[in-house]
């Protein structure tokens, strides 16, 4: 029988996040710290308003790009906190999370042979996408002693003459790695002068624990060079919405909604309707399940150090990324021992790039309880590997 399948999409690895969650899902008593998911509701005023959508027959398809209050709501939001000035009429469209956005932003401006420097590690999905999109990933190696900050002279060694985009994923899953203003500024300056677009992944934006997040679309020139994604599933514990949102110059978003025009027509109404809300009322909220964030930030790093588990201090996102090459495993290894023997669930720093190798990424979006119980298990484990070297 001929082969109906796309050998690009056959070659595709997937995604090394679920292998484990599979199995912890059916392991009695087993604890799981991999998936990237507040353990909150969303707050009842954001629920309430998805209801009330609904109770008012408000099941409609709205426009491409999204509900017109939502686009304003969204500008409001992004001018407030970071000064920048997004038209809601044509340079910003909702997505179905942000990882649509991501995908449809980088078909929008890829031709084949394009190339897109992804950071790593980092999401699962920019490498994937980019090779759907047609482009070839161009990989730079994060590294643990500039706190997996991408240095200026790593992005210059990485650009080439087909060179299209440059991925910034910051604040970084599976790191919590962050970028400060100086950072980017540097990384800023080599974008405007070898004339490549920035997609800036900004959906842990209001989970940062050592200062405001600074978006690189708010410096100098930087608007008209970069898309700005964003969501509501982090910092509104709105994961199963599915809504995300792009915006960027008006030319590029025009064609990413066109894109999202044909394969989606429209995010979700009803989610819609609830984010409105989201914007307008959630700031209290938000900062409440930031500042329980950082408790449980702050208890992990302390934990590390109890067991002598090296582990730079992350910043933001809710992911912490300690080192296990003393062990002399790799972390496939580590983390299917530890779910054996433990029943804890992480997953392995590979999942996100081989640089993650020696690695594991530990989700602290879950309860403080939890959260004990889980450490006081790798506690033990990790001691039982060093008596037994």
């Amino acid at each position: 029988m001929k082969n109906f399948l796309s050998q690009r999409v056959v070659n595709l690895k997937p995604s090394g996040i679920r292998k484990f969650f599979d199995i912890v899902s059916e392991m009695k008593d087993a604890i799981s710290l991999g998936v990237g998911e507040p353990d909150f509701d969303t707050p009842w005023f954001i629920r309430d308003e998805g209801i009330y959508s609904l109770e008012k027959g408000k099941t409609f398809y709205t426009s491409n790009a999204g509900l017109k209050d939502l686009r304003e709501e969204i500008s409001n939001y992004i001018n407030r906190t970071q000064g920048v000035t997004y038209c809601p009429d044509n340079e910003i469209v909702v997505t179905v999370g942000g990882s649509e956005a991501i995908d449809i932003g980088l078909r929008a401006v890829i031709d084949a042979g394009d190339e897109v420097i992804i950071p790593q590690p980092s999401y699962v999905s920019y490498e994937p996408c980019s090779i759907l999109a047609g482009a070839k990933p161009v990989i730079i190696n994060l590294q643990a002693q500039n706190e997996f900050r991408l240095q200026p002279q790593e992005l210059l060694n990485a650009i080439t003459d087909k060179t299209k985009v440059l991925i910034l994923p910051y604040p970084n899953n599976p790191t919590g790695a962050i970028m400060e203003r100086e950072d980017l500024e540097k990384i800023a300056q080599i974008v405007k002068e070898k004339e490549i677009l920035v997609m800036s992944d900004e959906i842990y934006s209001e989970l940062t624990y050592k200062e405001k997040h600074v978006s690189i679309a708010s410096l100098d020139g930087m608007k008209e060079r970069t898309i700005l994604i964003n969501g509501f599933s982090k910092a509104y514990a709105m994961t199963g919405w599915r809504l995300g949102y792009a915006c960027g110059p008006a030319e590029i978003i025009s064609q990413m909604t066109k894109i999202h025009q044909f394969a989606i027509m429209c995010a979700p109404t009803t989610s819609q309707y609830a984010a409105v809300q989201a914007l307008k009322k959630g700031d209290e909220e938000v900062a409440k399940m930031r500042q329980s964030y950082n408790q449980r930030r702050r208890y992990l790093m302390e934990s590390f150090k109890d067991m002598g588990l090296e582990c730079f201090e992350p910043y933001g996102a809710f992911y912490v990324f300690p080192c296990i090459k003393e062990f002399n495993m790799t972390s496939e290894e580590f983390a299917t021992k530890l779910l054996m023997e433990e029943k804890v669930a992480v997953v392995p720093g590979t999942a996100f790039g081989d640089c993650g190798e020696g690695y594991l990424r530990i989700s602290y979006a879950y309860s403080l309880d939890n959260l004990k119980i889980a450490l006081s298990r790798i506690k033990s484990f990790v001691e039982r590997l060093r008596l037994n070297k």
